[in-house]
């Protein structure tokens, strides 16, 4: 099957190259950068993706074909509108996942990886989990409903190079209606801020329009501080992909009831049996 990630890669390298040397060029003080050691993880970290999604996504394809083969109707792939459903239908599935990892610790303690870093450029983009198996229910409902598995991961991969080139500081504000329509460097920047006013903000995949209509949606203003409400201060690859899942097993282990140790697993990051 054409794996679109795989193929893209080459031109995430070049991009990567030509926004970091734009920083030796033309440097702007209120801009990061690049760091090597935050590169290098963020390279490890999406490397470790790749090589653990090469047996999970067997995984997933199985899930898929399982659910469309009893799914009622089979939508046919050679009609427009049918990739414009998935299209649709893709990124609000990507919303609703996104929107729990944030909200559901231990989902966050997978998705916590993405936003780890201190910097936010194209390298950013590759930082990913090494534990991805939470994703799947969020897209099985598409199979069901006779999108057939092979679209649904062609869309998602389309989903996630898209969303590569918006992780920059090199894009200011577009032009007004993509702002509006579009998720764009500016609204993802938010999303990766640890402000109080951006936490929990701009969760969209390639359209901001969910976050509209959900009233999760936070407009770029003050600088953004990219990276945790606590950092972990480290650049160690196997302590950014488990220092969450770490976190959660201490939490449980010292908790004094069961509702205590539900709540540290289930509830949001940050939690705590004490908390008003």
């Amino acid at each position: 099957m054409f794996d679109l990630i795989m193929h893209a890669i080459p031109v995430f390298a070049v991009c990567l190259f030509l926004e970091a040397v734009s920083f030796y060029f033309l440097p702007d003080d209120d801009e990061r950068g690049y760091e090597l050691r935050d590169v290098r993880t963020s390279l490890a970290m999406g490397v470790g993706n790749v090589v653990v999604n090469l047996g999970w996504k067997l995984v997933v394809l199985t899930a898929y074909a399982a659910a469309f083969a009893i799914a009622p109707l089979h939508l046919p792939a050679d009609n427009p509108l049918t990739w414009v459903a998935l299209f649709f239908a893709d990124d609000l599935a990507y919303y609703w996942f996104h929107r729990t990892h944030h909200t559901i610790r231990v989902f966050w303690a997978s998705h916590v990886v993405h936003h780890s870093s201190q910097y936010y450029n194209l390298s950013t983009a590759l930082r990913q989990s090494w534990t991805p198996f939470t994703s799947m229910p969020f897209w099985l409902p598409l199979a069901f409903l006779g999108f057939s598995p092979w679209m649904i991961l062609l869309q998602q991969a389309v989903s996630l190079v898209y969303q590569f080139f918006i992780h920059t500081e090199r894009i200011d504000k577009l032009w007004g209606p993509v702002e509006l329509v579009m998720n764009t460097p500016s609204h993802h920047r938010v999303h990766h801020g640890s402000n109080q006013r951006y936490l929990d903000k701009n969760y969209g995949g390639i359209l901001i329009v969910w976050d509209r209509l959900f009233k999760t949606f936070e407009p770029e203003g003050e600088r953004v501080r990219y990276g945790l409400t606590t950092n972990i201060d480290t650049f160690n690859p196997v302590r950014v992909a488990t220092h969450e899942f770490a976190a959660i097993w201490r939490d449980v282990r010292t908790a004094r009831t069961w509702k205590g140790r539900w709540g540290y697993i289930a509830k949001g990051p940050g939690w705590h049996p004490d908390a008003p």
